[in-house]
């Protein structure tokens, strides 16, 4: 017997930089039984990340506009929490019950179907849990395979007070390492204190150059990035020999309807070539087999109290 019922749904129904206008409220209907290798998710939380927006637009699609327009309509939201309601016949690794992370299409919704192979088992669905997926993901990652992470270290993170940005001061902290952090604001720099940065630069009242140039002469061993545009050649002029710059986002150069503006950096390959440097970009997607353990990682980490 097949059953069915509505639930709420936010679904993407034309590409645009503006969330809200590429958006609307749809009621959906699930039906049951599910598909055999699916899960049933009720979502308690979901996340309001920065990349909505690129989801939003279609630039985190490839081929063409036309290829990605005829994409439409998808849900919307990539990142939640909640309980598995009902899972497939062909499902036994996951229970009804369990609480799970997704980071999936379709987290901006009442109820939300997805492959149980791509649900990340947690404790608890506690609010924290969801900035620990792309946010803390990303930081946990990156710093390990990206950056090459290790102790006694000089760590420079860019727009620091940002969520992905207050997992990474804190995870080089924790790894024993000095860490320097830029942001733009005294009530962001506070917060960065209270995190345990050793030197905070707040933009607005300092030149990162001149600052990175004269209290870190040598160059700094890793660089959490984010910015893009003059904040990307800054740093890599700051980068020591040997040094990791891990490229995690660009937001300076894709905000706005026009999305990427793509930058000839003249010279770089003489640059890191000089120096034995290595310039690494990193998108969590592709790191998928990482995310579990990872997530455990920062879970324990919270638990604890170190994070």
């Amino acid at each position: 017997m097949i059953v069915s019922f509505l639930c709420l749904c936010r679904v993407v129904h034309t590409l645009s930089h503006n969330f809200r206008n590429a958006t609307r409220l749809e009621r959906v209907q699930l039906r049951f039984p599910i598909k055999a290798h699916s899960a049933l998710v009720k979502i308690i939380y979901a996340g309001v990340n920065a990349s909505d927006v690129n989801f939003s637009s279609g630039r985190y699609f490839s081929g063409n506009p036309k290829e990605t327009a005829s994409r439409l309509p998808f849900d919307a939201g990539f990142e939640g929490v909640g309980i598995v309601a009902a899972v497939g016949d062909s499902v036994s690794h996951i229970k009804v019950g369990t609480p799970v992370a997704l980071m999936t299409f379709g987290s901006y919704a009442e109820f939300t179907e997805v492959p149980a192979k791509h649900l990340l088992p947690v404790p608890r669905p506690d609010p924290e849990v969801v900035a620990m997926l792309t946010s803390g993901l990303t930081a946990s990652i990156s710093l390990e395979k990206a950056g090459q992470m290790t102790s006694g270290q000089v760590v420079l993170v860019t727009a620091a007070a940002g969520g992905t940005g207050q997992f990474a001061v804190q995870l080089a902290k924790l790894a024993g390492n000095k860490v320097v952090a830029t942001c733009g604001g005294e009530s962001k720099a506070e917060l960065l204190a209270s995190l345990g940065v050793d030197r905070v630069i707040n933009y607005r009242n300092e030149r990162v150059k001149d600052v990175l140039k004269k209290e870190f002469p040598r160059g700094v061993d890793i660089i959490y990035e984010s910015v893009g545009g003059e904040m990307f050649d800054l740093c890599l002029n700051a980068l020591a020999v040997h040094g990791h710059l891990i490229v995690i986002g660009m937001i300076s150069q894709y905000q706005g309807e026009d999305g990427w503006k793509p930058k000839n950096y003249t010279g770089l390959c003489e640059k890191i070539l000089a120096k034995s440097q290595t310039v690494a970009g990193f998108f969590l997607v592709q790191y998928a087999h990482l995310w579990q353990d990872h997530l455990n990682k920062l879970f324990d980490l919270y638990a604890s109290g170190k994070l």
